[in-house]
């Protein structure tokens, strides 16, 4: 049985990471048995999560991890698409692991308020003593990775228009048709739904949750979603 090692439930979310989310619904959409277990970056080949295992050999990255089970398996997640619907779908998906992921980074770990409901959970088991330092440690490396990536360089006001472009556009897609390709879910809503789902929890306060929830059709969307692959509904 194939084994997803992620973060486990947590903020009331499958996981607290998109990438393992989309990891998790590209397996449920495979159909391959599989079981989520909890894993640890530090013996990750990338040094991140999600990671597979499937006997014995093991997979790290989202989008590896879609790669080796459309090699191993022959799996087609875009089965019936077009060329054109599989580039559109595709580029959604980077809009979101490229793009949104970033603005949920920031609302999370660089507000405050939205640290201590959030991330801070993940640092208790590091002795009182000396948790300040390692936390100060880990924000000062998630804001150089913001600012070399781009975003953490925008005032609020402009990131707040960048998101509102970025939701809009995606909101205007899905007022046409129920999922990326059309009337059935391919391999890229996995990972726009992971991403989607994130940007509109309401556990953080911000804009961006704010303007992507403005959105009838991003919220008809994420619902869809989780009917279809998490019906029973998840801890978190």
């Amino acid at each position: 049985m194939i084994r997803l090692h992620g973060f486990g439930p947590a903020f009331g979310l499958p996981d607290p990471s998109p990438l393992v989310i989309k990891a998790q619904v590209l397996l449920k959409m495979s159909g391959l048995p599989f079981e989520t277990v909890r894993g640890d970056m530090r013996k990750a080949p990338k040094g991140k999560l999600p990671v597979i295992e499937d006997g014995g050999k093991i997979t790290p990255d989202s989008t590896l991890i879609r790669f080796y089970l459309e090699e191993k398996y022959g799996i087609d997640f875009d089965k019936g698409l077009t060329p054109a619907q599989r580039g559109t779908a595709w580029a959604f998906e980077k809009l979101g692991e490229d793009h949104i992921y970033w603005m949920v980074v920031q609302q999370r770990w660089m507000d405050a308020d939205n640290f201590a409901r959030g991330p801070s959970v993940f640092f208790k088991a590091i002795p009182a003593l000396i948790r300040p330092v390692i936390v100060g440690m880990i924000l000062r490396k998630v804001k150089r990775n913001l600012f070399g990536q781009g975003f953490g360089r925008f005032t609020e006001d402009e990131g707040r228009k960048i998101a509102a472009r970025t939701f809009q556009s995606i909101a205007d897609f899905l007022a046409t048709q129920e999922y990326l390709g059309g009337s059935a879910p391919c391999g890229s809503d996995a990972s726009l739904f992971a991403s989607l789902l994130s940007a509109t929890n309401t556990l953080f306060r911000g804009y961006v949750g704010e303007e992507a929830r403005k959105h009838a059709s991003i919220m008809a969307y994420i619902e869809r979603m989780k009917t279809r692959f998490y019906p029973e509904g998840y801890p978190g």
